[in-house]
């Protein structure tokens, strides 16, 4: 068994493991290290497809598709209503926790990154022929407290043990100072992903990673770049749309579209929409031009992060890029720009988190496979604090303090006689309560009846090597007590987490008869669809019996369908394809014998214009 490193990533999620000393990204079914980070639900609230088979049919007619969850991750109802409203996600009537309205079910981000993890999971146990031991999970450096307790929380309800939260530029860092000889370098690392962006500093010396500072932005990324593509497009066609269906087919098309724009000059974006065809071309340099604001966000934050680590762009060594939204040349030649430099890319911009991950998952394991020995040192990417009298924030431990770390202040009561304080947890860098992120309250009671002043309440913060933060508080004439692990405000409750786990175990054989019988749906749909189409073009080529045989199979597994009888479906689809085999053939053989027939080219082409399609 083994430790596997898993990058839960807003557009495409990696799992990686060591393997004879050597870090490397694990593949599907399908040969493929990207797993799209997409989820497909039906119309009752059924998770239907997962990752590359849901991207290929966002857009379709009774099934709701949800990219972009990381974005929704850790944050209350108000925070993201826009932003749900923009990817045509309806949101349930809850305060408290976002959750999605998908058909008849109420459906967190937490428990779709579940499914997420669970795929990546499983993906590593078929090829490790065993399940992992644990994991490390990367996360933005720019994550809050709510968002990396989310993160644990969906690793949870998805049955993994995760070893660590590891931030994502310190991943790139491990990846890069460990297979390109990075040692007593210091590396600027730009990670701009689809959902997120950070920009961490760090010192590489004798094994030690040791994170100087970090900045950045967990509402920026590949997302906003097709927005504004989108926005370019819409400015020229004037088109306005409202359709769930229409609205995630837009989103597909931009993302799309950005890619060939890395490419290419221009794009043409097309879209079907109301039954109309909408066709646009969209030149490079005006798209171009209407993320350039984007960009500047991610050189604020640059400015930030050196000097939070008392250093300048010509201090400099290397610059790293990550993420795949560094593909886009005008981000290349942004960041170039701000460092005077070619920015050092040698590793897949899409996999070097993963390996990382996958590295450091190896480092924490009983059983190494590589011989380089390395320590991490990171950072607290945001302050954290208490409300003090006046609504201000006190702070407690400043941003960019390495991690694990633990500070005590010492406070004391303003009224006279006053028996209980209420401790109000604070993260963000300004100065007024209102204005920062609330983490958690908790009481200390039974304080002795003294007068105001004289009481002494030490509160003390620790924060683990995850970024997860633990307070407690004591008076310390009477020594009463009082702590709390500090959830968030708007994640789910541990009696949630614990009745979502319970129903993944409960559930589980249901679980897989579900997924069976949808594949075998889609199967038998996809063979039905053929076999119309062929008898609607080529019925005379069927003798009377083939066709009532046919006719009477069709029946019956269009029958077991509506049924949603998984077996029955898989046996008559089997049987559907023996009876239609004779006239298939025919087909065929009719083909070739056109294709071989010494026919000028354009005359086989018009010809064979079904030879694709088979019964």
């Amino acid at each position: 068994m083994a430790n596997i490193g898993i990058d839960l990533g807003t557009t495409h999620s990696l799992v990686s493991v060591v393997l004879s000393g050597k870090a490397r990204v694990l593949l599907d079914d399908d040969e493929n290290a990207l797993v799209p980070s997409v989820l497909q639900y039906d119309n009752v609230g059924t998770l239907t497809a997962l990752g590359t088979t849901a991207l290929e049919q966002t857009g379709t007619e009774g099934v709701q598709t949800f990219r972009s969850i990381k974005r929704f991750m850790g944050r209350s109802p108000s925070d993201v209503q826009q932003e749900a409203t923009d990817f045509g996600y309806a949101l349930a009537d809850d305060e408290r926790v976002t959750r999605f309205a998908v058909g008849d079910k109420e459906i967190t981000p937490i428990e779709m990154s579940a499914h997420i993890l669970k795929a990546l999971a499983s993906i590593a146990e078929e090829c490790l022929f065993a399940a992992p031991t644990g994991a490390v999970i990367t996360v933005p450096a720019y994550f809050d407290d709510a968002q990396r307790q989310a993160t644990k929380d969906a690793a949870k309800i998805a049955g993994l043990e995760v070893l660590r939260l590891l931030n994502e530029p310190t991943a790139a860092a491990i990846a890069y100072g460990l297979q390109e000889g990075n040692d007593g370098k210091t590396v600027a690392v730009y990670d701009l992903g689809g959902g997120t962006f950070d920009v961490s500093i760090l010192k590489l010396s004798d094994g030690v990673f040791q994170v100087l500072s970090t900045a950045g932005d967990t509402h920026l990324g590949g997302d906003d770049f097709d927005r504004a593509l989108l926005a370019v497009w819409l400015r020229q066609t004037g088109i306005e749309y409202t359709a769930i269906s229409d609205i995630q087919l837009a989103w597909k098309r931009a993302e799309e579209a950005k890619r060939v724009l890395s490419d290419e000059d221009s794009v043409e974006l097309s879209l079907d929409i109301q039954g109309q065809t909408i066709r646009s071309v969209v030149e490079r340099s005006v798209w171009e031009q209407e993320i350039q604001s984007l960009l500047d966000k991610t050189g604020t934050a640059i400015e930030l992060a050196l000097s939070d680590a008392e250093l300048t762009s010509t201090d400099i060594d290397e610059v790293v890029l990550v993420g795949g939204s560094t593909r886009v040349p005008i981000v290349q030649t942004y960041v170039g720009g701000l460092f005077d430099r070619t920015p050092h890319s040698s590793l897949n911009p899409d996999q070097v988190v993963a390996l990382g991950a996958g590295m450091q998952a190896d480092a924490l394991s009983a059983q190494k496979s590589m011989d380089d020995d390395f320590l991490l040192l990171d950072v607290l990417p945001l302050s954290l604090g208490v409300e003090v009298v006046g609504g201000i924030s006190e702070r407690i431990i400043d941003r960019c303090t390495g991690i694990p770390t633990t500070a005590t202040k010492t406070f004391t009561t303003h009224a006279d006689g006053q028996t209980g304080m209420k401790i109000h947890v604070l993260q963000g860098e300004r100065e007024m309560v209102a204005d920062n992120r609330s983490l958690a309250e908790f009481s200390l009671k039974g304080l002795p009846d003294m007068p105001a002043g004289i009481p002494r309440i030490k509160i003390t913060f620790s924060v683990d090597e995850n970024g997860m933060l633990t307070v407690e508080a004591q008076e310390q004439f009477t020594e009463v007590h009082a702590s709390i692990e500090v959830s968030p405000s708007h994640g789910l409750t541990e009696d949630e987490i614990e009745d979502m786990l319970d129903a993944a175990i409960d559930n589980a054989a249901d679980d897989v008869e579900q997924r069976l019988l949808i594949e075998a749906t889609v199967e038998a749909e996809q063979v039905l669809k053929a076999l119309t189409d062929s008898l609607s073009m080529d019925r005379d080529m069927a003798t009377e019996q083939e066709f009532v045989q046919m006719q009477q199979v069709k029946e019956q597994l269009e029958q077991a369908i509506s049924e949603k009888q998984r077996r029955r479906i898989g046996d008559l689809t089997h049987r559907l394809d023996e009876v239609s085999a004779p006239f298939a053939q025919r087909r065929i053989e009719r083909d070739l014998a056109i294709a071989l027939g010494g026919q000028d080219v354009d005359y086989v082409a018009s010809e064979l214009g079904m030879k694709n399609r088979n019964a």
